[in-house]
């Protein structure tokens, strides 16, 4: 059976609605604790894939947070070696900043539902899915596209906002494995966050998600099928 390790940050930001996904296809799921793992374990470097969950830290936090330097560097690793890497939120952020591109706080928090613009490469992607489906964003951050990535998607604000990095690198900074029950757990784990936010609640971010995560649920499937198919996974 192929392994696939979910490289998590805090408990409920977890695959949620990929895990099943990821079971489907045959793949062995677990779950590496990043801040306490040993993360130059040549295990996670020979994985048949790795998915880098989101995390309220910065990339740049390197003095309060040592293992992100060992988690950027596995993740070069696996990069250079043309092993999958699906990256998501932080995740896209902690390969950004592996391939050499800048990361940094974007000045403003980009919280709730939205869709995502697609460039051409994008519509020609997995992610074509996504077309006209609201996605969820959950960021204060953003990077700099890497030398010799393909922007797949922005946002008004966020022009960043996806990249490919060859066959077998996809990065996301917003979220498409998130569930409506999942978020329950995401409301109250980020509850000062929420609080914090200008113009956003827990109400209004509770009901956005009954209107769109049904149908984020169908496209993110799609996306992710689809970009394991390309990768053999």
């Amino acid at each position: 059976m192929k392994r696939a390790v979910a490289l998590r940050h805090v408990a409920f930001e977890d695959l949620d609605a990929f895990a099943p996904v990821l079971a489907r296809r045959g793949f062995d799921l677990s779950y590496c604790d990043a801040p306490v793992a040993d993360l130059a374990d040549p295990a996670l470097e020979a994985a048949a894939l790795l998915v880098v969950l989101g995390g309220p830290i910065g990339v740049y936090e390197e003095q309060d947070y040592p293992f992100l330097a060992a988690e950027r560097a596995l993740i070069a690793r696996r990069l250079a070696r043309g092993r999958p890497v699906l990256g998501l939120c932080l995740g896209a952020q902690l390969m950004a900043r592996a391939l050499g591109a800048r990361v940094y706080p974007a000045g403003f928090k980009e919280i709730g539902w939205a869709p995502v613009s697609l460039t051409e490469a994008g519509r020609a992607s997995a992610l074509a899915a996504l077309e006209g489906c609201a996605v969820l964003h959950w960021h204060g951050d953003t990077f700099d596209l890497p030398a010799g990535a393909t922007l797949l998607a922005a946002t008004e604000r966020t022009p960043h906002q996806a990249f490919a990095w060859e066959q077998h690198g996809l990065a996301l900074q917003f979220h498409i494995e998130t569930s409506a029950a999942g978020l329950e757990r995401w409301y109250v784990g980020h509850t000062l966050e929420i609080a914090q936010t200008p113009g956003t609640s827990v109400a209004a971010l509770r009901a956005a998600t009954t209107r769109h995560a049904a149908a984020l649920a169908e496209a993110g499937e799609r996306v992710l099928e689809g970009w394991l198919a390309g990768v053999g996974g």
